[in-house]
């Protein structure tokens, strides 16, 4: 439960960021989340990635289809891609990336709970 919970804050706090800060701000909505929400560095990693990923997915589609695949089309073949879906999905492969390594990181630093 606390890691649907993990992935559905991170992937609506990331949105909520974007608006107000760079593209990094991501790594720092996902490294503040996993800080306080107990998880296991393994599955704060995965919860990281799946929210930043899912989310920035979701944000490439949407931008995607707005303009009739132009831009994506564009830089697909910029970075020598076969097609701009591949593009997109790199696009959540790097973001996941990004957002499950500042979980993990925000996950080891939480100090552990002596009992």
């Amino acid at each position: 439960m606390r890691f649907l919970l993990l992935v559905i804050l991170i992937a609506l706090l990331s949105a909520a960021a974007e608006v107000f800060l760079p593209w990094w701000g991501i790594a720092v909505v996902s490294f503040i989340v996993s800080l306080f929400v107990s998880l296991r560095p393994g599955k704060a990693f995965l919860a990281g990635f799946l929210g930043i990923a899912l989310f920035w997915l979701t944000a490439a589609c949407i931008h995607d289809l707005t303009n009739d695949h132009i831009l994506s089309a564009k830089m697909a073949a910029l970075f020598h891609l076969p097609n701009y879906v591949i593009f997109i999905l790199v696009t959540a492969l790097i973001g996941g990336l990004v957002g499950g390594l500042s979980a993990w990181a925000g996950a080891l630093i939480r100090p552990k709970v002596q009992t």
